[in-house]
């Protein structure tokens, strides 16, 4: 079992075990411990697939800009998860006018907001952050991530990274170190929320704890949860605790 940070309380977890999540990517053991307890001063989330299901919407508007492009959907809709736009583009069609490109996918993609809703349980936990600082760190633009939020019913955090602010898209941690110098909180500090590999990477590359939001992101993070419910939040005088059901 990896080190653990002395913040952090574990506790056997042998409720869920990830065999497929661990098969897909070449890991051949089952994973059968998750972290239960978390300490920390501040949260810091992924948008699409944590805090709103957009699933439908981005699927929608990939699948369109393949076929005005050319592509596959059935090809490129499966790769475009957990990374920037551009990034995406840029792998699988650098053939492409790569401004145009993205230009008419960010159209797409932000104007296209039908069946976008919050996560399960994501509005109530927000509502519980009153005290703890958090915010947003989205592989998204702006442009895009704003009526998604607002679609959802979520306030836009002070603290909100979107993928023009930064210069290497996640599975880099620079993300989510942009996200922690935002909050002014060192990393091993923050607990991040992620549905997605590159997302996990990017936050642990980064020094923080992460809880995953889908079994496949799971196989590399420290918890696992599919709805914010199954949460408690406590406070100290210091920290921050959260503790899974």
């Amino acid at each position: 079992m990896p080190s653990l940070r002395s913040n952090l309380a574990i506790t056997n977890y042998t409720g869920r075990l990830f065999s497929r999540a661990r098969k897909v990517h070449g890991i051949d053991e089952q994973r059968d411990w998750f972290l239960t307890e978390f300490t920390f001063k501040g949260i810091l989330f992924d948008l699409d697939g944590t805090l709103v299901n957009s699933i439908a919407a981005v699927d929608r508007a990939w699948r369109t800009w393949s076929v005005e492009f050319g592509l596959d959907p059935e090809v490129i809709a499966p790769q475009i998860h957990g990374r920037r736009a551009k990034d995406s583009i840029s792998a699988l069609a650098p053939h492409l006018d790569q401004i145009a490109a993205f230009n008419r996918l960010e159209y797409l993609e932000a104007s296209d907001t039908e069946g976008v809703i919050p996560m399960p349980g994501a509005i109530d936990f927000l509502a519980r952050l009153n005290e703890v600082p958090w915010g947003i760190v989205t592989s998204g633009t702006r442009a895009i991530a704003l009526p998604r939020l607002r679609a959802a019913g979520i306030e836009p955090p002070k603290v909100f990274v979107t993928a023009e602010q930064i210069v290497r898209g996640k599975p880099d941690p620079e993300a989510f170190e942009r996200g922690a110098e935002l909050l002014q909180i060192a990393p091993s500090d923050l607990l991040a929320f992620e549905d997605t590999i590159a997302g996990v990477q990017s936050a642990k590359s980064a020094g923080m704890s992460v809880v995953a939001l889908t079994e496949e992101a799971s196989a590399h993070a420290d918890a696992f949860i599919s709805d914010f419910s199954v949460m408690s939040l406590n406070r100290s005088s210091d920290n921050f605790h959260i503790k899974l059901a």
